[in-house]
């Protein structure tokens, strides 16, 4: 029998919530009467996080472990989880006990109701209100017009999306968070639902210090929505305006020099600096970009090359009837 779903959950020094997200997990899919799989990655954790998934793993053929060679990130532990997922339907969450396995039932109501991607939105938060909530509202809002992806929460990991979308979006730096942006270009169908929104006790490992990576990321979404297929309309575009000022002053000062036979660089030295530097600033644009994304597109697409090394997968034999 084929796998319905997959849940797939990073860790990373989190001994403390493993084996009670398991417990909490088991029971809630237990009761949704298809088959499932747990795909639990260990992000390079030090602590024993990797030894207690290896003992979950030991008696419950369901329980797929992925263990990083080291310490990753976020996106890069999802993207192993996702590769090594086999059910039609893939949900995503942390591993810290920050999301409630009792949201999981909303996500698999809105995929059985046939959308693409289900995203949580933590509409109450009960965090800090000027250290994340103010910081959180500005940059969700910002990402949703930059994407033109209508939801209110990009933050949250806890989202739930169909496999074949998951193949065609390459995953690295912090893009797991635009993963519904990227997968909009697709022409995915996405809503969004309310999910508890609850604060762990321990130091969250993915603080406020991601920021600038989230704004770079952010940065490259807006171009890939807009440009992925046609590089040349931003690059070109900008390279010719460069390359045509410079060359309009050029044929200004040549007017100077041949016409009114004036000493160019007595009186208009700094103009033919910035003309040539206008004009080269125009080619180096151009190819710049253009080896820059043919390097991006080849590393990930031409290799198949994956963000993460796995040192090694638990998987037992599944009963017919897991």
């Amino acid at each position: 029998m084929s796998l319905k779903y997959s849940i797939v959950v990073p860790f990373h020094n989190e001994e403390e919530s493993v084996t009670e997200l398991y417990d909490r997990l088991k029971a809630v899919m237990e009761t949704a009467g298809e088959p499932f799989e747990f795909v639990f990655v260990d992000d390079g954790s030090r602590d024993h996080t990797f030894r207690q998934l290896q003992d979950i793993a030991a008696v419950d053929s369901r329980v797929v472990v992925v263990k990083l060679r080291r310490n990753f990130g976020q996106t890069s532990a999802l993207a192993a989880g996702f590769d090594h997922a086999q059910g039609e339907y893939v949900i995503a969450m942390d591993g810290d006990l920050q999301h409630d396995p009792a949201d999981v039932p909303l996500f698999l109501e809105k995929l059985e109701e046939g959308y693409d991607i289900v995203s949580g939105w933590r509409k109450e938060r009960v965090d800090n209100f000027v250290m994340r909530r103010i910081p959180s509202r500005i940059a969700n809002w910002t990402m949703s017009k930059l994407s033109g992806v209508d939801i209110h929460d990009f933050g949250t990991t806890f989202k739930a999306y169909r496999r074949e979308l998951l193949q065609e979006v390459p995953l690295y730096g912090e893009m797991h968070r635009f993963i519904p942006a990227l997968a909009s270009w697709y022409g995915a169908s996405i809503c969004e639902i309310p999910i508890k929104n609850i604060v762990s006790a321990r130091k969250s490992h993915y603080g406020i210090s991601r920021t600038f990576r989230v704004l770079f990321d952010l940065m490259t979404i807006r171009f890939l929505l807009r440009y992925l297929a046609r590089p040349l309309h931003f690059f070109g575009r900008w390279g010719m305006l460069s390359a045509l000022a410079g060359c309009g002053i050029g044929v200004w000062l040549g007017w100077e020099k041949f016409v009114r036979h004036v000493v160019l660089m007595d009186h208009h030295g700094p103009m033919m600096i910035f003309a040539a530097v206008l004009v080269l600033a125009g080619v180096q644009l151009l190819a710049l970009g253009l080896l820059g994304e043919m390097q991006v597109r080849h590393y990930y697409t031409a290799f198949e090359a994956t963000p993460y090394s796995v040192a090694r997968v638990i998987r037992t034999k599944q009963e017919a009837n897991a």
